[in-house]
């Protein structure tokens, strides 16, 4: 195996200084020029060490925390056994590298820019008298959880752990999964401060290459500070256009397994660092009826649990308004519909009612996210006992407005895109408000509203926001509304 190789460079990384400064094997004036680019001294963690090398000076950079202690001691207690003579037959860093470093994941860099951003991303640089460039070790640890399942893609079977805010730990698991040498992996670097490490990984000659070119483009051309929020803001810079369109334009997975099959099946994933969601592309609003735990239970159970997901998904859309638009129009309520009538109504008019309730169940949740561990359970459901009960007592609320809001609230968690619950929720308020206004003509305007605005959704990586039924693609279509066995969908591979 080749120890020692050029690293190529991330792309879009630029230096904090700007312009490109070459080491050019001056050993002070090289010295300096690392020293200004990492501002030693200036941070108590950036350590700039002055050692020597076989009766030669050197020196060594790296930051505090991020390097393996016990690696580096025996790497420095081999280097201080060097002669000088035995440097004397070594032309270049590359030869000594060879020679005196043992370990796989060396490279050199002949850039200050190269040297401070991998410093500062946790790699170990060195430079010795008489040698251009700097030597590269790459011995660095990141401060991290352990792998878990992740809270909100529990599954009843199949694998427990998740991603997890460490990129290598997040590449690892989905190649543990795919042990294909078409799985392909490109990075690249964004922001010019954070330099946060972004991987495109896809299966070459599955993935259609136009699709991925187009995603590593969009990356590529970023110009932003910083990713100050991981993914999101990585999401928001893609997808710069139609801030007014609550539908999600990325789907998100926490679970190595769900990204895996996503790429193996010619999809694309975005691993940014230091967040444990990946961005799974490209993102068709079908696609989020699909959990998991359909493909951990046989395909007839697995059909049914996505058909019950989709049914009751709609209802947490169209029951309230639908409901409203017949209390407003009594006349239209069939008689086996006798029973969704209101039997005691109080003087606040069911609209009102309704709005609040959406208002006030967000604020539960938010009161719950924002309380401790322990507690956020028990706070989230006296709270809404308590309100609940306490409102109707009062005649704030009629019982029904609470049996029907309960349901919407607690079916919304039968999908598992928080960004399509919402979307849904915007669009059901929505209706609520057109319909109280026009009647009918504004409830079918809304939902013309919604139809055009999840048609007109625009792709990160290309392709129709409502494929396979626009464009009508019936194979596809039935494989996300059923669930196909797995050895069908391997045949065609």
């Amino acid at each position: 195996m080749e120890k020692t190789k050029k690293r190529e460079k991330p792309e879009n990384g630029k230096s904090q200084s700007g312009a490109a400064a070459p080491l050019t094997g001056d050993y002070e004036a090289d010295v300096r020029l690392l020293d200004e680019t990492l501002r030693i001294g200036k941070s108590f963690d950036v350590i700039g060490r002055n050692i020597t090398i076989g009766g030669r000076r050197a020196r060594l950079y790296g930051i505090d925390g991020f390097v393996k202690d016990d690696l580096m001691q025996r790497v420095m207690q081999f280097l201080m056994g060097v002669k000088p003579e035995e440097l004397e037959r070594l032309p270049s860093m590359e030869a000594f590298a060879d020679r005196f470093l043992p370990y796989v994941e060396v490279a050199v860099a002949d850039e200050a820019q190269d040297v401070g951003v991998q410093v500062l991303s946790g790699t170990l640089a060195l430079l010795a008298e008489g040698y251009a460039g700097a030597l590269m070790v790459d011995a660095r640890t990141y401060p991290a959880r352990g792998v878990e399942e992740p809270d909100d893609d529990r599954v009843l079977r199949g694998a427990h752990d998740g991603f997890v805010e460490t990129l290598v730990f997040n590449t690892a698991l989905i190649r543990r999964r795919l042990r294909d040498a078409r799985l392909t992996m490109q990075i690249v670097q964004v922001g010019s401060v954070s330099h946060t490490d972004v991987v495109v990984s896809y299966m070459e000659g599955v993935a259609d290459p136009r699709r991925v070119e187009r995603v590593l483009s969009a990356i590529r051309g970023i110009s932003i500070p910083s990713l100050t929020m991981g993914q999101e803001s990585l999401a928001e810079c893609l997808v710069r256009r139609q801030w007014y369109n609550p539908f999600p334009k990325v789907r998100y997975t926490e679970r190595p397994d769900s990204a895996a099959a996503s790429i193996a099946e010619g999809g694309i994933a975005v691993i940014v660092d230091n967040t444990p969601s990946v961005m799974l592309l490209p993102t068709s609003i079908f696609e989020f009826v699909q959990d998991a735990n359909d493909f951990y239970f046989p395909p007839l159970v697995g059909t049914y649990l996505r058909l019950v997901r989709m049914v009751i998904f709609l209802l947490t859309l169209f029951l309230t308004p639908v409901w409203y638009l017949l209390l407003s129009n009594p006349e239209w309520i069939p008689p086996w519909l006798d029973f969704i009538r209101i039997e005691q109504p109080n003087t606040v008019p069911i609209l009102i009612q309704l709005l609040i309730i959406e208002f006030m169940i967000d604020g539960i949740k938010l009161a719950s996210l924002n309380t401790p561990g322990a507690l956020s359970n028990a706070f989230g459901i006296v709270g809404a006992l308590i309100l609940g009960e306490f409102a109707v007592s009062a005649g704030l609320f009629v019982p029904e407005v609470m049996l029907y809001m309960a349901f919407v609230a607690i079916a919304t968690f039968t999908q598992p895109s928080f960004e399509l619950s919402y979307a849904f929720k915007l669009f059901r308020i929505l209706f609520l408000l057109l319909s109280a206004a026009w009647g009918l003509w504004g409830f079918l305007g809304g939902l013309a509203l919604m139809v055009v605005m999840a048609a007109t959704t625009k792709n990160v990586a290309g392709g129709g926001y409502l494929f396979p039924l626009i464009p009508f693609h019936g194979p596809a279509l039935l494989r996300l509304l059923l669930r196909c066995p797995i050895h069908r969908k391997n045949a065609g591979r």
